[in-house]
């Protein structure tokens, strides 16, 4: 289950989005950026969820299981899967999609690829991977461990640390630094918001980022 320090640390990216985070995780001197995943479709809303992770490693013989990790996920975590880049097996199709949508699972990121992609497109199911391809991962690949570190396009991710994924990509954020990086991005929008002002009042972009002093906002400090 969630429990109330998840739900409180969820709550202060409230109207926050991947650009806006990423911005304050570079400010930071923090990485997070999830290079090369992608989301399934152009979501309009963002999610934000405590990391489960899960790691697969190539399986052994004979093959150990490839899903039944799901039962112990909670609702509203993000399932975070690595499987080591592969896009030549899948480790995630619709079976384990009308699953996770039953149980309130927030959404999937996949360092590698899924199938049936349809069930996640037409139930609105948050997906975020390298790609699509059919082939299955069953006798190719197997659970290796549960929450411990994982990589994610060469972002490391721990379990319950916090994830932000949209239309634009995917971020994670360290948990003991939630707090700090939500304020910076808060921040930052804060800055943005105000240069959008001042361009509906005629002033020019140049002019409207030197007032605002917007080449230093998102630089490391």
């Amino acid at each position: 289950m969630m429990t109330t320090q998840d739900q409180a640390l969820v709550a202060l990216f409230a109207g926050l989005d991947t650009p806006g985070v990423s911005d304050a995780l570079d400010k930071l001197g923090l990485p997070g950026q999830c290079f090369g995943i992608a989301p399934l479709n152009n979501y309009s809303t963002v999610v934000v969820g405590p990391a489960f992770t899960v790691q697969y490693v190539s399986a052994s013989v004979p093959p150990g299981t490839v899903g039944d990790f799901i039962d112990d996920v909670s609702p509203g975590d993000v399932v975070v899967i690595d499987n080591g880049g592969r896009t030549d097996c899948t480790v995630w199709g619709d079976i384990m999609t009308q699953y996770a949508g039953s149980r309130a699972i927030a959404a999937t990121v996949i360092d590698g690829v899924c199938r049936d992609v349809s069930k996640a497109l037409s139930d609105g199911y948050p997906m975020f991977s390298k790609g699509r391809f059919m082939r299955t991962g069953k006798d190719r690949v197997q659970v290796q461990s549960v929450n411990q570190p994982v990589s994610i396009g060469s972002a490391r991710v721990c379990a319950r640390d916090i994830v932000v994924a949209d239309a634009n990509g995917v971020v994670i954020v360290p948990r003991a630094r939630a707090a700090e990086v939500a304020a910076c991005a808060r921040q930052i929008e804060s800055v943005e918001a105000q240069i959008r002002s001042l361009l509906t009042q005629g002033k020019t972009l140049e002019q409207a980022r030197a007032a605002l002093g917007y080449h230093s906002v998102q630089r490391k400090v």
